[in-house]
């Protein structure tokens, strides 16, 4: 197994396991979270995509480098919005959601 292939694999676990946060978690924080490995799991995979074949792709460089500054913008309105819902309401989990621990 080549060193792109493990990597492509790993953003694909980086993906599932986020996705399954996604899913799982009641807390908004650990959504933000879950969201963020998304997006990591996305840029590493698109990594590995473009450094296959004889030559580098800048493309997917460049695609990574954009979405990382568009993550962290998206990240930090979401942290201040998850802050915003839990000064509102006490709680960081959404109407309708009981915390179960």
């Amino acid at each position: 197994m080549s060193a792109l292939t493990a990597y492509a694999l790993t953003g694909a676990a980086l993906v599932g396991l986020g996705f399954f946060g996604l899913l799982a978690a009641r807390h908004l924080l650990r959504r933000v979270v879950a969201f963020n490995l998304i997006g990591s799991g996305l840029f590493l995979y698109f990594g590995a995509a473009g450094g296959r074949g004889a030559a580098p792709d800048p493309v997917p460089q460049a695609l990574i480098i954009t979405g990382i500054v568009v993550a962290l913008a998206a990240s930090a309105l979401a942290v201040g919005l998850v802050v915003a819902q839990a000064r509102a309401s006490g709680r960081a989990t959404l109407p309708g959601e009981e915390d179960a621990s």
